[in-house]
């Protein structure tokens, strides 16, 4: 419980606790305030598909766990290659350098 509270560490404010902080602490929230997904909704859709460690949108996170909450390395979102639809949108495009289809005329 007490994990679950930053900076409250007497019994008291351990009894004050509301329903909205522990909604705070879902991991669905956390993904969405940390500004990984755009929506609660998208929140909860990047943490159910896949393989990863927790796949459950209402895991109660820890605030000790909250730093170690990012994309795999191997994900197109956190840095990985691309996706199918970038790759052929590249191959489409001539292979260049940019990949995203904007290029200025200067």
């Amino acid at each position: 419980m007490v994990s679950l509270v930053r900076d409250r560490t007497s019994l008291i404010m351990c009894f004050a606790l509301t329903v909205e902080n522990f909604l705070q602490r879902r991991l669905q929230t956390i993904v969405f305030k940390n500004g990984m997904a755009k929506s609660i909704h998208h929140a909860r859709v990047l943490i159910r598909v896949g393989r990863q460690p927790v796949n459950i949108p209402s895991f109660m996170v820890r605030v000790e766990s909250e730093k170690h909450i990012d994309f795999s390395l191997t994900s197109p979102l956190g840095g990985g290659p691309a996706g199918r639809v970038k790759r052929k949108n590249q191959k489409a495009s001539g292979g260049g350098g940019g990949g995203d289809g904007e290029e200025d005329d200067e």
